[in-house]
This record gives structure tokens, sequence and C-alpha cells, in this order.
């Protein structure tokens, strides 16, 4: 009987100790500056002014539909192809110490483009790193390096950041850009991030839904998505956006992680055609409720129809695992929509500058690594 009592004491003690290690783990990873801060009083003042602000968190309009748990997983034991099996074709792009006037685009994965625009340069989504979370060994980690470092980028204008989450903001790549004097155009409280990771105030413009800063002679409008937010808890504690950059020769759309709606045709009534559409195709699902803050393709293009953009850049695919589909079939089904709705497609290999104005030559050079694994 002691001899019982004693074991049972010595695994009590154990079990507690795991619990303190635990606790005091989570405790430090928590104050981790990665995870951002809270609202000062003058994000959350913006905030309680917003019409999308209600009971302290953001919401959609109308409200996202309920996620599907059996149909999610279900998905989740799928055997999809999830992971490429090769390296994706990389060109290394070559900056050059001015810009011109036009538009190059160049993809550098995920939802991160740097686009030279009418004598500016522009980043959207600032994502270089290698994982899209802090905990490492969770972290989803990308298929294939960015063509290009961080440190070998050169001064960003401008750069738009659609919602917080760690594959479309990223701490180091958002302090690198900040050192070199970046603008930033981001959400109601997305702001006390970059000022926790030691960004200047001045260069942080945030922004609600149908607001506009000018810059020189360039004006950055903020548009509505339907997407969620937070770094520490999916809290909708932060709001999430799309954004139009206007020069006075043309006009960019960056759609960030959005459900499909009627805000698309709504850009298009107050600003007119887009010269390029940067709009997500991947990281969907069967699920209504995530495909209602994620848009399949087939709405994707869709949406480039409704902004009547003269050309669709596919964005937020072949980078990150971050849902229950085969890698390749989000560009795949890009190119099939594209063709069937007379949507001008590109479709740029990572690295891969595409001008606006010159005649484009789509190559589906993803094919033969699809092909390997089938």
């Amino acid at each position: 009987m002691k001899r019982t009592l004693k074991i049972l004491k010595i695994l009590a003690i154990a079990l507690l100790s795991l619990v303190a290690l635990l606790f005091i783990t989570l405790l430090v990873v928590w104050q981790n500056p990665e995870f951002g801060g809270d609202m000062d009083e003058s994000s959350l003042a913006k905030a309680e002014a917003s019409p999308q602000y209600y009971n302290d968190h953001f919401e959609n309009n109308p409200e996202a539909l309920p996620n599907d748990l059996m149909t999610n997983i279900r998905e989740m034991r799928g055997d999809q192809i999830r992971i490429p099996a090769s390296p994706f074709p990389i060109e290394i792009p070559q900056i050059s110490d001015t810009v011109s006037s036009g538009i190059n685009a160049t993809w550098f994965g995920h939802a991160t483009v740097y686009v030279e625009m009418d004598g500016k340069r522009i980043m959207t989504d600032p994502m270089l790193s290698n994982k899209a979370f802090l905990v490492k060994m969770i972290a989803p980690e990308r298929y294939n390096p960015p063509p290009i470092s961080v440190e070998e980028l050169p001064a960003i204008d401008i750069v738009t950041i659609s919602h917080d989450h760690f594959d479309h903001l990223d701490m180091n790549t958002a302090i690198h850009l900040a050192d070199n004097g970046t603008l930033f155009f981001v959400g109601i409280g997305i702001k006390a991030h970059l000022m926790t990771w030691g960004i200047s105030e001045e260069q942080i413009y945030e922004m609600d839904w149908w607001e506009s800063v000018s810059i020189d002679d360039f004006i950055i409008h903020c548009i509505p998505a339907r997407h969620y937010s937070g770094r520490k808890w999916m809290d909708n504690s932060t709001l999430w956006t799309s954004w139009v950059i206007e020069s006075p020769e043309h006009q960019i759309y960056h759609s960030g992680d959005t459900g499909y709606g009627p805000h698309f045709k709504e850009v298009h009534e107050k600003f007119g055609p887009m010269d390029i559409s940067f709009i997500k195709v991947g990281d969907y699902g069967e699920d209504l409720g995530w495909q209602d803050i994620h848009m399949p393709t087939e709405r994707s293009v869709e949406a480039a129809r409704d902004l009547n953009s003269k050309i669709m850049f596919p964005i937020h695919w072949g980078t990150f695992s971050l849902s229950y589909h085969d890698w390749f079939e989000p560009i795949n089904l890009a190119v099939q929509y594209a063709r069937e709705k007379e949507v001008v497609l590109v479709t740029p290999k990572l690295g891969e500058t595409i001008n606006a104005d010159s005649t484009i030559t789509n190559e589906q050079w993803w094919k033969p690594l699809e092909l390997e694994q089938k």
C-alpha cells in the first residue's frame, strides 16, 4: 500500500510539473513580439466608429457562414497531393535602379507581389520568410524559396497588407521594409502589430473600408473583403481588407484573402476597370463556410470579370500547404475558367516579371511537376 501511494505521489508530481512546464512555455511563446500588439486609444476609437465593428470585434456583412466540421475532417483525411515533389522553376528578378512608367509585376510567392508602377515600387502582403508561423515545428513551410531574399529588396515605397495572418504579414519582412522607409497601408488594428515591431507610426496609414489616402500623385483606396483575422486567436480583432492603388495613368487591385461578394462589382462601379488584379485562387475547401471567406477558383475568375480587369494575376497558391486540395488544382482551374469566361490570365513563374503592356505568352510551367506525381 505504501509503495502504491509513493508511486501515485511521484506520478502526481510529474504530472503537475509537466502542466507547469507547458504553462510556462505557452506564457513565454505568448509574449513573442511576432504575435503583435493590441490597439491603442486612437485605433480603438477608429474601430468603434467603423460600421464593421461590433462588440469588440469586426464582422463580415452579411455575416460569414458557419464552418462544417465534418466536411473539414473528411477533407483533411483525403489523399490530395498537397506538396510538389520537385522545386518550381524560378527566375531571378532584374530590379533596376529607377522605376519607369507602366506596370511591371513580379510574383514572389503566395500573396506577395512586387510591382513597379509609374515611378513607385509597391509590394502586396509582405511575406518572404520560410515559415508562416512563429512555432517552427508546426508552421507551414514554403515549397520553394522566394526568388530573392528580403535583404536584396530595393526600398519599397508602398506596402498594402490585407490582414494580419502570418502567411500575409511577416514580422521580419515588415521590419526590413520599414528600415528602408516603406509606407504601410493597413486595416484597423494592424498598426499595433507594426508598432510593436518598432515601426514608426508615421510610416503607417490605418484605414477603414472605402477610405482613401493620397501619397504624392498616387491614391491608395481601402476596399471591403470577406475574411477573418487575428494572430494569437482567430478573434477578428483587426480589419481585413482589399486594396486599389491608383496612379494618374493606371490602377491595380490587390484582393488579399477574401470570399466572393458584391464588393467586386462595387469596386468597378467606383473606380472603373483595373489594369491588373492580383486575385487569390487557392486555399479553399468544400466546406461552404470556408468558401465564404476563401473563394474557390471559379469565383476568383468571376471576381476578375466583375472588376473588368484587363489582366488577372493569380496569387495565393503554390507556396504553402494551407488547405485540402492538390497543389496544382487552383492554377489548372484558373486557366480553365479564364478560358471559359474570356478573362485574360497570366501564369508567371516565381520571380517572372509581367509587363502589363506586353503581349502575354503564358507557359504552363507547372505541368511537368504535376505529371511527376500522377
